[in-house]
């Protein structure tokens, strides 16, 4: 009786267990499918080299134009932006945390590290707003609405999912590697930058490309404090403002109608594509290591 008790209970866990995992990819194969069913007939009447190749947007011109090449441009300067700044810093927190600091100072940093994961992107861009874009406009130059301004805010809010995910994967390093290091005459710093982060670097390397995906997907705090304006190529610059595909979508969608609607939803076809290819990116990582 028992036996059967906990066979009917194992078979109904596995049921909701089924379920839950049915009910995420039926979500996602919905979303492809608007995405797609919407967005690749407006690609193909637009015309695909006109729509990713053309750097001019005006879907109320008269012609309308429909190109999103400068706003590609100008996500990818961003992201690359966030990399350069919140990777380096993410990283050393993360092998700060992991190996050298102190478990009185750990209680105060890893909690201010979640704290950040937090914080809504509205309070970045807030803060954006009232610190950053005035302090580049007084002491760089330009008028603070800018692709540096915007790659500061993104690099601030990448640190919480580069530090927890690298300091996980420094910490899954067998002490063995570490012991064995310093036993043949290696300090504790050659020990940690020579043998166990680069042992760690398939985690390390998941950290950022997923940070790279919340940097590209962010929309709020970036088009608070970018300047939201299209620029032609010759023009984006790093004091320049700029407007990515995320605050493209965000900025018009209230107001669009029709093959215009349908290019805004084009564009988050663009941005699928990306997210799919930073997915594929990771599991071939992880696909890899776990060969090695």
């Amino acid at each position: 009786m028992e036996n059967t008790r906990s066979k009917i209970n194992e078979n109904i866990m596995q049921g909701v267990f089924f379920m839950s995992a049915l009910a995420s990819v039926l979500a996602v194969v919905a979303i492809s499918l608007f995405l797609f069913l919407r967005g690749i007939p407006a690609i193909a009447e637009i015309g695909f080299m006109d729509f990713i190749f053309n750097e001019k947007w005006g879907p109320v011109n008269t012609p309308a134009s429909y190109g999103i090449l400068s706003m590609i441009v100008g996500s990818i300067y961003v992201t690359a932006g966030a990399i350069a700044i919140g990777v380096p810093i993410g990283l050393m927190c993360a092998i700060f945390l992991a190996e050298f600091c102190p478990g009185s100072v750990y209680k105060l940093v890893k909690p201010a590290v979640n704290l950040l994961a937090g914080i809504p992107s509205i309070i970045y861009g807030f803060f954006g707003m009232q610190v950053v874009v005035p302090f580049v406009r007084d002491n760089i130059g330009g008028n603070g609405y800018s692709i540096l301004s915007a790659s500061v805010i993104l690099g601030i809010m990448i640190l919480p999912t580069v530090i927890s995910i690298s300091e996980s994967s420094i910490r899954a390093v067998p002490g063995s590697y570490a012991e064995g290091s310093l036993g043949l005459g290696a300090t504790k710093e050659e020990t940690v930058f020579k043998v166990v982060v680069p042992a760690a670097k398939s985690g390390v390397l998941t950290s950022i490309i997923l940070g790279i995906g919340r940097a590209v997907g962010e929309t709020m705090a970036v088009v608070m404090v970018a300047g939201n304006a299209v620029m032609p190529l010759e023009k984006i610059k790093l004091l320049k403002p700029i407007r990515t595909l995320t605050t493209n979508i965000v900025t018009e969608m209230s107001y669009a109608s029709g093959l215009h609607e349908s290019s805004l939803i084009a564009t988050g076809v663009v941005l699928f594509v990306f997210i799919i290819i930073l997915n594929t990116s990771l599991s071939l990582i992880k696909s890899k290591s776990a060969r090695n």
